[in-house]
C-alpha cells in the first residue's frame, strides 16, 4: 500500500466514513473526495502509444509528491483522463492540473506537438456519500471497456483497475507481462538513478516497486483503502456490475459544473492576470486579452461561465458561446 502517515489517515477515515457501521439501506456521508475528469472531444490524443502511456503512469507518481492528497481510482485513455481523489479540493485542483501541465510538456517534448492540452477543460464532481463514491470508482476504471477496448477492467493496464482485491504480493496485466502473474521486483536504482529514470528531478525514495519500466501503481494509489470502502469482493463486484454511464453524468451533464465562492474565485483571477499580462485588474485589458483570462480560469477552476464572464468583464449574453 502506498504510504500515509497516521494522521492523515485517521483524517482519511474519518472523511471517508469508513469508522461507521455500515447499515444496509443507510448512506453514509463523504467528504473531502472529488472525481475529476477532462474533455474527451477537447483533444483527439494524449497518449500515443505504450511508451506514452508508461510515462503518463510514472508521471503520477513523480507529481503526487508535491501534493497531499489521495488517489483512489483513476483511469488514462488515450484522449480524456479520471481521477478520484481524496483531499482538500484546492490541492485536488492543483494536483490535476499540474499534471495535465507535465503531459502536455511531454508531448511537446516527445512529438512536438506544442500547447496540446493548453485550455482542456478540466470537470469536477462533489462525492458526497458512500454510495455514489463506490459508483464513481466503479465508473472511472470501467472506461476502458464502456468505451470498447476489448480488456476488462482489471487488465486494462492504464488504470487502477488491476489493484483491488488481487492475491497478495501480485498484480497481473497481459499486456506487458510476458509470463503472466508475477512478483513485484525492487528497481534498486538509488536516488539519483531513480530520478533519471522517472525524468524528474523530485526526490523520491530507493527500491520502488516495479514491473519492467513501470512503476507500480500501488506505489501512488490507495487500493488497500478502497477495498476498505467495498469492504468485500462482493460489494465490489455488485457495483461494478450495476454502475452505469448515467449514474455518473446525471449529476449534471459531463460531471456538474460548480461554482467556486466569488471572493475564492478573485483571488484566482487575481493571480491568473498577474500570470499572463503581469496586472491584477482587467481594465486595461483588451476583449481578446479578457477571453483569454475567461478562458484559462474556465479551464482550471470550471466554474460557471457567468462567473467567469464577470471576472473577465465581459457580457455572459455576448461571449457565452467563446469559452
Amino acid at each position: 500500500m502506498m504510504k500515509i502517515d497516521d494522521k492523515l489517515l485517521r483524517q482519511i477515515f474519518f472523511d471517508l466514513g469508513l469508522n461507521i457501521p455500515f447499515v444496509k439501506g443507510q448512506l453514509i456521508p463523504v467528504r473531502n473526495c472529488w472525481h475529476f475528469s477532462t474533455d474527451g472531444k477537447a483533444v483527439d490524443v494524449i497518449f500515443y502509444d505504450d511508451a506514452d502511456f508508461i510515462s503518463g503512469m510514472n508521471r503520477i507518481y513523480v507529481t503526487l509528491k508535491s501534493y497531499r492528497i489521495v488517489i483512489l481510482a483513476f483511469s488514462l485513455m488515450d484522449n480524456h483522463l479520471h481521477f478520484v481523489l481524496h483531499g482538500p479540493f484546492d490541492e485536488c485542483n492543483r494536483f490535476i492540473h499540474d499534471y495535465v501541465r507535465r503531459t502536455s510538456r511531454h508531448i511537446a517534448i516527445t512529438h512536438g506537438d506544442n500547447h496540446k492540452m493548453e485550455g482542456v477543460p478540466i470537470d469536477y464532481q462533489v462525492v458526497d456519500t458512500d454510495a455514489y463514491l463506490k459508483t464513481v470508482i466503479c465508473y472511472t476504471i470501467k472506461n476502458a471497456p464502456s468505451a470498447g477496448i476489448p480488456y476488462n477492467a482489471w487488465d486494462y493496464p492504464w488504470s487502477s483497475g488491476p489493484l483491488y482485491f488481487r492475491r497478495p504480493g501480485g498484480w497481473g496485466s497481459p499486456c506487458w507481462l510476458e509470463s503472466g502473474m508475477e512478483e513485484i521486483v525492487s528497481l534498486g536504482l538509488g536516488n539519483h538513478g531513480l530520478r533519471d529514470y522517472l525524468q524528474t528531478r523530485t526526490p523520491s525514495e530507493d527500491n520502488v516497486q516495479t514491473f519492467g519500466n513501470l512503476v507500480f501503481p500501488g506505489e501512488y494509489v490507495a487500493y488497500e483503502l478502497v477495498e476498505k470502502i467495498f469492504k468485500t469482493c462482493k460489494s465490489f463486484n455488485y457495483f461494478y456490475c450495476k454502475t452505469k454511464e448515467d449514474d455518473v453524468d446525471a449529476r449534471g451533464g459531463d460531471i456538474s459544473r460548480l461554482s467556486i465562492p466569488m471572493k475564492e474565485m478573485r483571488q484566482h483571477k487575481r493571480e491568473v492576470c498577474r500570470e499572463l499580462y503581469g496586472v491584477e485588474s482587467v481594465k486595461t485589458l483588451s476583449i481578446d486579452q479578457r477571453l483569454r483570462l475567461a478562458r484559462t480560469l474556465r479551464a482550471r477552476f470550471n466554474s460557471s461561465p457567468r462567473q467567469i464572464a464577470g471576472l473577465a468583464g465581459l457580457v455572459y449574453d455576448e461571449v457565452k458561446d467563446k469559452f
